[in-house]
């Protein structure tokens, strides 16, 4: 079995994210999303929302909402033991292979200094727009960036070519998880 595992958020997924929000921003310093947010995203936008394994123990996720054929992807965070590792790959191939053939657009924000940030969206095919200089309040800028329809359709075609994702004819809206299922394994 491979070692890392993908899958839609539960419902009983809160205190894990939770927890992995203290350990990655509230430790640091950073600020942390909110409880409110993180149920949300548990309950709500579970369909949208990915939580990663390592040999079944929390390594990371990625949370997203969608609006129409529009998707924001909030954050990406993995453990730092999983940074470099196969954990991002997993979540960006299940984020992805859920969205590809049906959203128009996926908009990210980023501070100016992440680096690798900026260039998983460039590699994701995402182009920046603009600088918003007080997103988070004064003093605190982000750059907004967003992957187009033609941009979708290149990714796409990339990630069906290395079996990234599989090859669709037509892929539908967002289909609802069955308590928590798998969205991508390597």
């Amino acid at each position: 079995m491979s070692r890392y595992v993908a899958r839609t958020l539960r419902s009983d997924d809160f205190s894990t994210l939770m927890e992995l929000e203290t350990t990655l921003f509230g430790d640091a310093g950073e600020g942390e999303l909110g409880r409110y947010y993180i149920r949300l995203c548990c309950d709500f936008f579970k369909d949208s929302c990915f939580l990663v394994e390592a040999a079944g123990r929390p390594a990371g996720y990625l949370l997203s909402f969608t609006r129409g054929k529009e998707v924001y992807c909030t954050t990406l965070a993995v453990l730092p033991e999983y940074q470099g590792s196969r954990a991002t790959h997993t979540l960006l191939r299940a984020f992805v292979g859920s969205i590809l053939g049906w959203a128009e657009s996926c908009w990210f924000t980023v501070e100016e200094d992440n680096h690798a940030a900026r260039a998983l969206h460039a590699m994701l095919g995402a182009k920046e727009i603009e600088v918003r200089p007080d997103f988070y309040g004064t003093g605190h800028p982000r750059i907004i960036s967003r992957i187009d329809r033609d941009a979708f359709m290149a990714l796409r075609a990339r990630f069906e070519k290395v079996g990234l994702v599989d090859r669709q004819a037509d892929a539908k809206e967002p289909r609802a998880a069955e308590s928590g299922g798998i969205a991508a394994v390597a």
